[in-house]
């Protein structure tokens, strides 16, 4: 039985969240469409509403609320995405991703003038229920633009590697990961031995359908 299919997703717990476009499109065309996901995966992550979002944050007001989810890793490709989340708030991974989803699609499909889904589906997760589990999912999202041929992950604007890489804290929380090694450049390491595995693998994702 799957547990977390069977009751929702589980307060404290984490989950490889992922999607693509709907008949595989490109979803983010221009650097503008990436940086538009990135600013929505922090400012969605709140039960405020979005038009009081939209409006504190143009009065340079910050928000005094508490987030859905803790980002762990997060890789954004052109006709997909993966995330690496740890719910905070009852429903909170619910709740967020319809937030996001909805959100994106909305000015997708007035930038681009078009109307209907643009994700293929309800996205796709797995549980984390174990660390080595864990561990090896963030790298996998970490490295994932390397994965599949994109750019190196340490140079790619669009995850959350050259975050892990700096010691700056923008939008993830690291500490679960990198508290378990050395340094960043262990786990970078670890990483890149990580992707190299993960390109030999065919269907390696234990796809679940929330």
């Amino acid at each position: 039985m799957d547990y977390t299919k069977a009751v929702g997703f589980i307060t404290g717990e984490y989950y490889h969240i992922f999607n693509r476009g709907v008949e595989k499109i490109t979803i983010f065309p221009h650097g503008s469409d990436y940086w538009r996901f990135v600013k929505s995966l922090k400012q969605f992550n709140t039960a405020e509403p979005a038009y009081k979002i939209d409006r504190l944050n143009k009065k340079g007001i910050a928000l005094d609320s508490k987030p859905y989810v803790e980002i762990i890793a997060y890789c954004i490709n052109p006709n997909h995405f993966h995330l690496l989340l740890r719910q905070v708030e009852e429903r909170g991974v619910t709740e967020f991703m319809r937030k996001l989803g909805t959100g994106y699609t909305m000015y997708f499909n007035k930038r681009y003038e078009r109307s209907g889904v643009l994700f293929q589906g309800k996205f796709k997760f797995t549980h984390m229920d174990r660390n080595e589990q864990l561990l090896y999912t963030s790298a996998y999202v970490n490295f994932n633009s390397e994965i599949h041929g994109i750019a190196k992950a340490e140079k790619y604007r669009w995850c959350s590697m050259p975050e892990y890489l700096s010691g700056e804290k923008i939008l993830c929380r690291k500490d679960i990961i990198l508290e378990q090694f050395k340094c960043a450049k262990e786990y970078k390491d670890f990483a890149e031995k990580t992707a190299t595995f993960a390109k030999s693998k065919k269907g390696m994702e234990n796809i679940a359908i929330e």
